[in-house]
């Protein structure tokens, strides 16, 4: 009984201990003409298919970011740096712009009418307009 107990009890900390995903949301700037996108429009932009705004990638370390491409490209990380690596090899693309958090994201997005990013929805204010919420 006293092993089960424990068991149980190790079960819940491990449970515990795992961080909950983020809600990522993607956001551009708040005069842009978008007001909503579909996944695969958000996709082209972050993997190189489409030019009309500019991306804008949050540190490669970041898990809002393996959880954006998971759930918006259907790629991890690392595939999707080595799809960017081969465009910008054949001149086909320059990498997004790289910063380092959401806020940074927000700054970014707020002073280029053209940028698109990704943040965690709880960052949200009113110096960005949200386009996509990843499911």
């Amino acid at each position: 009984m006293n092993k089960m107990i424990a068991s149980l009890f190790t079960i819940a900390a491990i449970g515990a201990s795992v961080p909950a995903m983020a809600e990522v949301v993607v956001v551009v700037n708040k005069s842009a003409a978008e007001s909503t996108m579909s996944k695969e429009q958000v996709a082209q932009f972050f993997l190189g298919k489409s030019s009309s705004m500019t991306p804008i990638d949050q540190a490669d370390a970041s898990p809002v970011r393996a959880e954006f491409y998971k759930k918006v490209a259907d790629k991890d990380v690392a595939q999707a740096k080595a799809l960017w690596s081969k465009l910008v090899f054949t001149g086909k693309a320059t990498m997004p712009k790289e910063v380092a958090d959401s806020a940074a994201v927000k700054a970014a997005v707020a002073a280029n009418p053209k940028a698109i990013g990704y943040i965690d929805k709880g960052a949200v204010d009113g110096s960005v307009k949200v386009v996509y919420t990843a499911q």
